[in-house]
């Protein structure tokens, strides 16, 4: 192993750029190049390729996105599309990648790493949809960018007396809204994972009316259905009208939390250490506080576990 590549793919998260920097420095300090690819696998198709060096990743931790800028590839999944981005890494000596994204960029990682090429897997997705590991790069700062939103939002919700429905990102994995919805005292967290019945959001809605609540705060993950169809149920069945807030593109950006930073640092480092050591086609990932690695493969087909426990909690502590 003389010399790795380093590239972000998919959405963007806070943490990444931690990754990248770890990454970066604990290469330099084994004695190894290290060079980035901007704009993900199509920027390495388009041979955007640059030797980085210490300085390159210096006062970035605490800045989100990523400055290897970041994006999708479709040509990526064919197979004249893999050959040519093979092609592209060996013509450039690079005998390691190492991808931070989600579940596209993995598959991608795999693809890669049936020639000669070592890649790694680090997750960086503010969703935390991979089941392999507890917390993804970018959940954490994700949820604390929520709930300040929800406390914001409390104020105003509060003194209009109105109910407020805020729509969060998660189209398959609820774990932001439960998160966020939970730690913010949401009165009703709907999720793609656990079906609900609207008569009974109604009715905790009215009660809490009649013992004098003045507002109501729904957090809604964006795969369980749309806020503005919710919006006209709850009017229909209560007479209330309630507004929705999107947070949108807002959750993905922002200054990383110091776990974020950390969690990123401890696998930019893993990363680069399995390189060395030959390992290659591995997910690295956190399971009960300590970093593990696990084929990508494997990685890609274990199925997320929402925690119902967790749910249940915020039922009870929502009445």
């Amino acid at each position: 192993m003389k010399k790795i590549g380093v590239l972000t793919s998919g959405g963007d998260a806070p943490g990444m750029n931690a990754a990248i920097r770890a990454i970066v420095r604990t290469a330099i300090y084994q004695d190894l190049k290290v060079v980035g690819i901007e704009r993900g696998y199509t920027g390495l198709l388009n041979g955007e390729i640059k030797e980085m060096h210490i300085s390159s990743v210096g006062d970035i931790i605490h800045r989100g996105g990523t400055i290897l800028k970041t994006s999708r590839c479709e040509k990526l999944k064919t197979d004249a599309g893999t050959n040519e981005a093979i092609h592209i890494l060996e013509k450039n000596e690079i005998d390691g990648l190492i991808v931070i994204g989600g579940d596209g960029s993995f598959q991608g990682a795999n693809k890669l790493g049936r020639g000669n090429i070592k890649v790694m897997g680090i997750p960086g997705t503010i969703d935390n949809d991979l089941a392999y590991t507890d917390y993804t790069i970018g959940f954490d700062t994700a949820v604390n960018t929520v709930l300040d939103s929800i406390c914001k939002i409390r104020d105003t919700s509060m003194s209009h007396e109105k109910v407020t429905i805020i729509e969060v990102m998660g189209r398959c994995c609820g774990d932001i809204a439960l998160y966020a919805g939970l730690a913010g005292g949401a009165e009703s967290i709907l999720v793609p994972e656990e079906k609900y019945e609207i008569n009974k959001i109604c009715e905790k809605m009215l009660q809490g009316k009649k013992r004098g609540k003045a507002h109501n705060i729904i957090i809604l993950a964006e795969g369980r259905e749309s806020a503005e169809d919710l919006q006209k149920e709850i009017l229909n069945i209560t007479g209330i009208e309630s507004r929705v807030t999107v947070l949108g593109y807002l959750q993905r950006g922002g200054v990383p939390t110091a776990v974020d930073r950390i969690l990123a640092s401890k696998m930019g480092a893993k990363a680069v250490n399995l390189l060395i050591e030959g390992k290659s086609n591995r997910a690295i990932g956190i399971k009960d506080n300590q970093l593990v690695d696990i084929d990508i493969m494997e990685a890609l087909t274990e199925r997320k576990i929402f925690d119902h426990e967790m749910y249940n909690l915020s039922q009870t502590l929502s009445i």
